[in-house]
C-alpha cells in the first residue's frame, strides 16, 4: 500500500465477514460503545490513515483510534524500530513496583522500556516543573491516581465541569458530567462540586463571570466570607483544556486565566486531564500548554500507549503503598511504543504539522459548512477539531454515510461529529478527507 497515491476503496460495508465478525463478537461482549460495524483486518496492508478491512475495502481512518494511534497505522519510525528488537516474553513482566532493564547501560539502553519513558514525560512536564510519573494501564486509572495523589493532601472535596468526561472507574465516574448514562446508578465519591465549563465569549460572560464577590461562580462559591464552601476542603479541580466527550469544546482563555487566579489564592490543586488532547493533538504538546496556567497533576494515555499520572515531588505521597501497582505498565511493548511515539513527535516535528494541517482541515470545513445549514459550528484546536450539526440525527446519517464512503469518523456530544487525523496527516490526505465529508453530508440529507 503506497500512502502517497492509495484512496477509499468501498465496495460494501458492512460486508459478509465484517458482519460475521461482529455476530461472534456480540456472542461473548458485554453491552458496550460500538462506534461502527468495522472490522479492521489486522493482518493486510495498512500506512498512515489508510487501512483495509476483513472485506478488502479501504478506509481512511481519521478517528485514529479514539487519537490512541496518533501516528495512524504501521508508522515506519515504529515498526522499523520494533523489528530491530527480539522481544522477550513475558513482555509484561511487572508493573510500577518493579524494575526492568530492557538491557545495555542505564544511558544508552538498547531500547526504551518504563524507565526511559518516564524520564521522556518528566523531560516534556519540565516547564510545569514536573518530577515525578506514575505508569498504569489507561486513562481511567492516570485520573484515578491524579484523584489519590491530591486527596491524600487530607482535603477532600473535588471541581469538576459541566459536560466533563474523565473515565468509567467509580472515583473517574464521579466526575464525569457529560452524559447521565455514564454515571446513572451508581455510588460517587462524595463532596463533587460542578461548574460551567464556557467554551465562548457568550457563554464565559454569561454563565461563569458573576456580580458576587468573587467575580465568578467558583470564587462565590469559595469566598471566605459569603462563600458556601470553605476553600481548605477543596483538594482539587479537574479540567479538560478540550473536552472530549463533552463535544470537542475548547476552554475559553479568560476562563483558563481565573482558574490560574483561583489556584493561586485559594491554593486548589489543578489537574489536566489530556487523555485525548495530550501527545501533540492540539499542536503543543500538551492541550494546557495553549493557556496561561500551570497545572499541578497532568493526566495522559490513549495516544502514549499506556496511563501516566505526571506530578511533583511534594504532590505525590512519600509513604510507601499508598500508590502501587504490580501489573500497570509493566508492558515493555507499551512503553517502547510511549517512549518510540515521544521521539517522533519531536524529531519529525510533527508539532508544527499539526499547526499546519489542522489550520488547512479548519479552513476546508469551514469552507464546507458555507452552505449547508446542517452544519451549524466548526471548531477545535490542532487536529482535535469537531463539526456540529443541527440535530443528532443528522450525525449519525453522516457518520453512515462516511463510512460508506471510506471515511471513519466518530460522534461526540450531543450532535457534534470528531476528527482525529494522524499527527503527521499529508495535505493531499485531508484534502481527500474534506472531500469524502463533504460528499457524505450531502449524501445523509
Amino acid at each position: 500500500m503506497d500512502r502517497e497515491t492509495t484512496e477509499p476503496r468501498v465496495e460494501h460495508v458492512p460486508g459478509d465477514r465484517a458482519s460475521e465478525w461482529v455476530e461472534a463478537h456480540h456472542a461473548v461482549a458485554a453491552p458496550s460503545t460500538y462506534v461502527y460495524e468495522f472490522v479492521w483486518d489486522a493482518g493486510e496492508p495498512a500506512v498512515g490513515p489508510f487501512c483495509t478491512d476483513v472485506d478488502g475495502n479501504v478506509l481512511m481512518d481519521f478517528t485514529s483510534h479514539v487519537a490512541s494511534a496518533p501516528l495512524g497505522y504501521n508508522h515506519p519510525a515504529i515498526s522499523d524500530r520494533f523489528d530491530e528488537f527480539d522481544l522477550p516474553d513475558p513482555s509484561k513482566i511487572a508493573g510500577q513496583d518493579f524494575y526492568v532493564s530492557p538491557g545495555g547501560p542505564v544511558d544508552s539502553p538498547d531500547f526504551p522500556g518504563p524507565t526511559q519513558l518516564m524520564e521522556q514525560l518528566v523531560e516534556i512536564t519540565d516547564h510545569y516543573g514536573m518530577d515525578r510519573v506514575f505508569l498504569s494501564n489507561s486513562g481511567a486509572e492516570a485520573v484515578e491516581n491524579g484523584i489519590k495523589i491530591c486527596y491524600a493532601s487530607g482535603r477532600h472535596r473535588a471541581v469538576t465541569c459541566e459536560g466533563g468526561f474523565h473515565g468509567r472507574t467509580l472515583g473517574a465516574l464521579s466526575l464525569n458530567r457529560s452524559k447521565a448514562v455514564h454515571r446513572k446508578g451508581y455510588p460517587e465519591v462524595p463532596g463533587v462540586m460542578e461548574i460551567p465549563f464556557p467554551s465562548s465569549s457568550e457563554e464565559y460572560e454569561r454563565r461563569w463571570k458573576t456580580d458576587g464577590p468573587g467575580g465568578n461562580v467558583l470564587a462565590d462559591k469559595l469566598d471566605p466570607e459569603q462563600g458556601t464552601v470553605d476553600p481548605d476542603e477543596v483538594a482539587f479541580l479537574i479540567v479538560e483544556p478540550v473536552q472530549g466527550e463533552g463535544g470537542y469544546r475548547p476552554a475559553h482563555p479568560a476562563f483558563i486565566e481565573d482558574l490560574a487566579a483561583l489556584r493561586e489564592r485559594f491554593g486548589l490543586r489543578i489537574v489536566a486531564d489530556e487523555i485525548q488532547s495530550g501527545l501533540g493533538r492540539t499542536g503543543e504538546l500538551w492541550g494546557i500548554d495553549h493557556y496561561d496556567l500551570t497545572p499541578d497533576v497532568i493526566t495522559s494515555a490513549k495516544g502514549l500507549r499506556v496511563g501516566a499520572t505526571v506530578s511533583r515531588s511534594e504532590i505525590f505521597p512519600d509513604e510507601q503503598a499508598r500508590l502501587s501497582s504490580t501489573w500497570g505498565a509493566g508492558d515493555i511493548l507499551g512503553a517502547m511504543q510511549g517512549a518510540l511515539t515521544i521521539d517522533v513527535i519531536r524529531e519529525e516535528g510533527l508539532l508544527e504539522n499539526v499547526r499546519d494541517r489542522g489550520e488547512q482541515f479548519r479552513t476546508r470545513l469551514e469552507e464546507m459548512a458555507d452552505g449547508r445549514e446542517s452544519v451549524i459550528d466548526v471548531r477545535g484546536l490542532g487536529l482535535m477539531l469537531a463539526v456540529e450539526f443541527d440535530t443528532k440525527e443528522r450525525r449519525e446519517a453522516v457518520v453512515e454515510a462516511a463510512l460508506r464512503n471510506g471515511l471513519l469518523t466518530l460522534g461526540c456530544g450531543h450532535k457534534t461529529l470528531r476528527l482525529l487525523p494522524p499527527l503527521d496527516v499529508t495535505t493531499r490526505e485531508i484534502a481527500l478527507a474534506s472531500d469524502l465529508l463533504a460528499e457524505s453530508i450531502d449524501d445523509a440529507g
